[in-house]
């Protein structure tokens, strides 16, 4: 019995060996939502080559068009070119990090300036001699990020309970990168990072630039339908499979540009629009104004600004300016554009 049970263990080890081998190579590879991001990574980019090599493989007369006009393809490929390099900018960008703003703004390390004052007790007891720098830095921030909420609330209130640090306002914990995230909006599991206050902007283009590219692409591809070039079923019946998945993709690719449009416009993001009944500091405010808006012109001014290096956090408005936000539009209120 000892016999079959090593023989097996010996049998497995044997198979996992050329994975093991090649994870020690990659330490990077050890973790499994590395693993699984890097292969949603690689089969976007499969997408991309199957999409745009099947095209030029079908159809003959656009490789008879590129060689007799061959700027046409070539604003093509730049834009299949840069939709991946943008899709992997935004994919490697940070989404901006409170811990990283409390670093600026202490100029310490990591290990003492992701401390609040409720972590800073718990340490306390574990060390009878907390360094004296340590605690300068959480009450430095715990007085910068209490100011920006209404008064009424301890910083119990918005301490995260899985990093021990206070959350500014628009700030939520990210399960899948353990970190908490400025002006947190969602984390899209095919970048493998979280959409935030730094990298918005950076989504929205990339977003764009894959919208653009769907419609491009669709568009070769019923030029190839309805051309009268001779060819064979199997060519049509591929090219057909393939606008149907084109179809939905642009489909989900508008739905998704728009939205994120009007987040822009309005100064949202999508965990405030989706959890607002649950956010405690929104739940007095009139539900058809947006609370962090500053007029159209300063919002998109914000968002396409937003990847600079230096985060501004934002205070939460008062509820009288909202209220009289909440008022209904007057002729002078139009004429002097109210809304921008």
């Amino acid at each position: 019995m000892t016999s079959v049970v090593g023989s097996s263990i010996a049998v497995r080890e044997s198979s996992g060996r050329p994975f093991g081998r090649c994870l020690g190579r990659f330490p990077c590879l050890d973790d499994r939502a590395t693993r699984s991001a890097l292969c949603l990574k690689l089969i976007l980019v499969l997408l991309h080559v199957i999409f745009g090599g099947a095209l030029f493989i079908l159809d003959t007369e656009l490789r008879r068009r590129t060689r007799e006009h061959p700027w046409h393809t070539a604003i093509y490929l730049v834009l299949y070119l840069a939709t991946l390099v943008q899709y992997f900018f935004t994919s490697y960008s940070s989404p901006g990090y409170v811990i990283d703003v409390m670093m600026a703004g202490s100029g310490t390390h990591a290990t003492s300036a992701n401390l609040s004052s409720f972590d800073q007790r718990q340490i306390t007891t574990r060390n009878k001699n907390p360094s004296p720098s340590t605690q300068i830095n959480s009450s430095v921030w715990l007085r910068q990020v209490m100011d920006l909420y209404p008064p009424g609330f301890s910083s119990r209130t918005w301490t995260c309970s899985y990093c021990h640090i206070i959350q500014p306002p628009r700030s939520k914990h990210c399960h899948d990168c353990d970190k908490c995230v400025l002006q947190f909006d969602h984390h899209c599991a095919w970048l493998g990072t979280c959409i935030g206050k730094k990298n918005h902007c950076r989504f929205w283009w990339y977003i764009f630039e894959e919208t653009i590219l769907c419609i491009w692409t669709g568009a070769l591809y019923i030029d190839l339908l309805v051309s009268k070039a001779m060819k064979v079923w199997w060519k049509d019946l591929i090219a057909i499979i393939l606008i149907v998945i084109l179809v939905f993709c642009l489909i989900f690719l508008v739905l998704l540009l728009l939205f994120h449009s009007y987040l822009a416009l309005t100064n949202q993001t999508t965990h405030e629009i989706m959890r607002r009944r649950r956010i405690l500091y929104l739940r007095g405010f009139p539900s058809k104004v947006h609370p962090f808006s500053k007029g159209i012109y300063r919002n998109l001014i914000e968002f396409c600004c937003s990847c600079d290096d230096k985060q501004t956090l934002e205070a939460v408005p008062p509820v009288e300016d909202l209220e009289a936000r909440a008022q209904p539009y007057t002729c002078i209120d139009i004429i002097s554009c109210r809304c921008c």
